[in-house]
């Protein structure tokens, strides 16, 4: 008779465990044998069930962005007036960021910045998710310049960019073991560069 998955295998536990691993260490950093002995399965149980470690990967991923990884982007559509969101946005990124795994700031930010060639599919993917976030936050300033909320030569596409950035930082800042208060400071000092009408 062909062994299977042990009973005890739960794919929703396992790309629990594999989340928290590839977002405390990163995509390559993550070892394969790592990833097994956490999710308790072997080679080639393994193999059945997922295919591949970048497979896993992406389930994984699948998985931060529809829970810890929503935060920042769910605070920046339901908060009230945009300066209220953006403020919202960065810091829920700031909560997830220290709520990671070892600090591992974001997973979207840091999974996957430099990686071989032979991972270049992946690493687009992950960089076209950032260009989806510039976008998010694009369209609510937009939002907030159409509602008299910023100044109408407000520039929304490269604040945009500008806060994604902030972002980022937030995620290599608790990476290197930065406190929460200086995080703060950071929020503080990027919101200064909304511009509202009446700063005019």
């Amino acid at each position: 008779m062909a062994r299977g998955r042990p009973r005890s295998f739960d794919r929703d536990t396992a790309l629990q465990r594999a989340m928290e691993i590839f977002w405390a260490k990163g995509y390559e950093a993550a070892q394969l044998s790592e990833l097994m002995a956490a999710i308790g399965i072997n080679p080639p149980s393994f193999y059945a069930a997922f295919g591949s470690k970048e497979t896993l990967y992406r389930e994984a991923l699948e998985l931060y962005l529809s829970t810890a990884g929503s935060a920042s982007m769910k605070a920046l559509a339901e908060t009230g007036n945009v300066r209220d969101a953006v403020k919202a946005m960065l810091l829920a990124s700031l909560d997830t960021a220290l709520s990671s795994p070892s600090s591992g700031g974001c997973l979207v930010s840091l999974g996957l910045v430099n990686c071989q060639q032979q991972h270049a599919p992946l690493r687009d993917h992950m960089r076209e998710l950032r260009r989806h976030t510039a976008r998010l936050i694009a369209q609510r300033l937009e939002r907030g310049v159409a509602d008299g909320e910023l100044a109408a030569d407000t520039d929304s596409e490269r604040l945009a960019v500008y806060f994604a950035t902030i972002i980022l930082g937030i995620s290599l800042q608790a990476q290197d073991g930065a406190e929460r208060g200086e995080l703060l400071g950071i929020v503080e000092t990027a919101m200064k560069a909304l511009n509202t009408p009446a700063d005019n």
